[in-house]
């Protein structure tokens, strides 16, 4: 029995993640980026994490051995971030506070967590990529984290 794309969305929507915003840069060094809530720590030993990535996104092409990815953790007050990242055909670093990190990639203030990467492998995985990264550096600073659930941003809830 073939499970329709929306049924799978639906129910995988009900499964709550954190909110991060991908950056990387292009052949020329310019920084791109996008929303993405697939993203795990893979291996502590040694240190890999891995995203997914859609092969439709404009920034596909960058995410290839050798070059480096950040997974910048978005907090609470960073939804607006998020969307800019999700749309396409704007130039989502147009004043937005960022730095270059050790990988040339960007990490963007205000992230409550940011891992940053070099890309060792890619894996096909139907309509995105899985990319492995070897870990470099991790940061971490205390905010409450940007959710999404059942298609929608969420908060947790103040104590």
């Amino acid at each position: 029995m073939a499970i329709e794309a929306q049924e799978l969305r639906r129910v995988m929507g009900h499964f709550a993640t954190g909110v991060t915003v991908i950056t990387t840069k292009d052949k020329d060094g310019a920084p791109q980026g996008l929303t993405a809530n697939a993203f795990m720590s893979l291996s502590l030993n040694p240190p890999l994490a891995i995203i997914s990535v859609d092969k439709g996104a404009t920034c596909y092409a960058c995410f290839e051995p050798g070059n480096g990815f950040n997974v910048n953790f978005l907090s609470e007050g960073q939804e607006d971030v998020s969307r800019r990242f999700a749309t396409k055909g704007v130039d989502k670093f147009a004043d937005l506070n960022w730095r270059a990190g050790g990988n040339g990639a960007a990490l963007i203030d205000g992230a409550l967590g940011q891992v940053e990467c070099k890309i060792t492998a890619c894996h096909d995985g139907g309509d995105h990529t899985i990319v492995v990264g070897e870990i470099l550096n991790v940061t971490a600073d205390g905010e409450q984290p940007l959710l999404f659930f059942k298609g929608k941003y969420q908060k947790l809830p103040t104590a």
